[in-house]
């Protein structure tokens, strides 16, 4: 399964791509490779052919599948190198493409990061290699990562449509109701906190992550980008809502300061001292292998809206790209189409945890139908798949997400270290992403 580490533990590095590199890739021109239908898109003839390929990944399923493909096309040799989590793998990633070579074929990113380098027309455009025909196999949030300006970058792998989880064993013990809205899930906060003040409603020391999810479900659309112009206003409608509604937790030390991901953090929510996690439909995995002593306790419900009405957002989830530097560009993209669009490829990594970005596994009635003892004998994938088609459109990263979420914790993450309202935090974090932006030849207003 893959573990999706919040953003202030895996994304905080340098940003080695300079200015003019991103700018100035984004207003060139640049062809996409081989025009559709010749000889250098064939696919099933490229892997017909054979040849080696680089894979990057730090996916457990990564082993396994490569292992299926090199079965299924014995002519073909992927050479599979884990190059790091997250912030690790991009730094090698960013200086392979300003140096021109050293890069892999294929590369497992981040949906937060495509964005960035396709700016940098480091990625290959697959829309030749006929990958426009995959897009109604693929949930329409994942595919719009990857698919952008008339260009196919990419193809999803996972997904994170998130939901709530909460400790069903401290709701009981305590008399909450299950939060349908934000303003429950306050009251259950005070209540809880009161009764107990040992045990918190969630922990939230501050992620860029997980508040980009948040602004995202609120309807918020802070980033916007043509062309070189971008727009940053984390006060919009959607920014503030979240911000003025999440400030009541923050405000009134309602929210457990133990960091994400530590050995205190897997400790509390096995003892109840962490009552919920709103997060993506892959941490049923993390909790199964992570967190054992709570089995039996934990259940999943819908993520709390402001009106009651059922909308969600995506936390986590990435998918894999070629290369533009790749010397056999038809295998790889060959090698990625078996990967992420295979039913024997998405098979293996379901069966280790993945939640999938494939439309059939998300909507068949098997997926749907599992009752993990973990959670009860609860069918915990029918709200996962239902919040897969409830989640809010319209989202976008910035270009430059990479480094945005670098800056997050010295900005908005100063509003949590003084529990203190977070709309300063969000608007000093947009003004140094406008000053970041101007600075590297964008047009950015905010």
């Amino acid at each position: 399964m893959k573990i999706h580490l919040p953003s202030t533990v895996i994304r905080r590095f340098a940003v080695v791509i300079a200015g003019s590199l991103l700018l100035g890739a984004a207003l060139a021109g640049c062809s996409s490779g081989s025009a559709p239908g010749s000889a250098g898109t064939d696919v099933d003839a490229a892997l017909k052919a054979g040849g080696t390929i680089t894979y990057w990944s730090w996916t457990p399923q990564a082993k396994a599948q490569v292992a299926a493909f090199e079965k299924k096309y014995p002519k073909v040799t992927v050479k599979l190198v884990n190059a790091g989590t997250g912030n690790d793998e991009y730094t090698k990633l960013q200086n392979a493409v300003k140096a021109g070579s050293g890069g892999p074929d294929v590369a497992q990113v981040e949906y937060f990061a495509i964005p960035q380098f396709a700016l940098a027309k480091s990625l290959l455009d697959l829309k030749p290699y006929g990958f426009d025909s995959l897009e109604s196999d693929f949930t329409a949030s994942t595919w719009s990562h990857v698919a952008m300006d008339g260009a196919i970058y990419g193809l999803p792998q996972d997904s994170g449509p998130m939901a709530l989880f909460y400790n069903k064993k401290v709701f009981d013990q305590y008399g909450l109701d299950v939060p349908a809205t934000w303003d429950a899930y306050i009251a259950d906060a005070k209540k809880l906190h009161a009764a107990d003040p040992t045990k918190y409603i969630a922990a939230d020391t501050g992620d860029a992550g997980f508040t980009t999810s948040m602004i995202w479900q609120a309807g918020g659309t802070p980033f916007t980008t043509t062309g070189s112009k971008v727009s940053v206003n984390l006060q919009d409608a959607g920014s503030k809502k979240w911000a003025d509604t999440w400030s009541q937790l923050v405000e009134n030390k309602l929210l457990s300061t133990t960091p994400g991901w530590s050995d205190e953090w897997y400790k509390g929510l096995g003892n109840g001292s962490i009552a919920t996690l709103i997060t993506g439909a892959w941490m049923p995995g993390v909790l199964e292998s992570s967190v054992k002593d709570a089995s039996g306790d934990w259940r999943v419900a819908p993520m709390p809206t402001y009106d009651g009405t059922a909308a969600t957002a995506e936390n986590g989830g990435g998918g894999q790209v070629v290369l533009k530097q790749s010397k056999n560009p038809a295998l790889a993209a060959g090698f990625l189409r078996w990967l992420n669009a295979d039913k024997d490829s998405v098979k293996l990594f379901l069966a280790s945890g993945g939640f999938p970005s494939t439309t059939a596994d998300i909507d068949s009635d098997a997926f749907k139908a599992q009752t993990p003892a973990y959670f009860g004998g609860q069918k915990i994938n029918e709200v996962l798949s239902a919040a897969a088609g409830d989640v809010v459109k319209g989202w976008t990263y910035l270009p430059y997400q990479v480094y945005g979420n670098s800056i997050y914790g010295d900005t908005v993450g100063q509003s949590y270290s003084s529990s203190s309202d977070l709309n300063p935090g969000l608007r000093s974090w947009q003004k140094q992403l406008v000053s970041y932006g101007n600075d590297q030849g964008f047009s950015v207003s905010g």
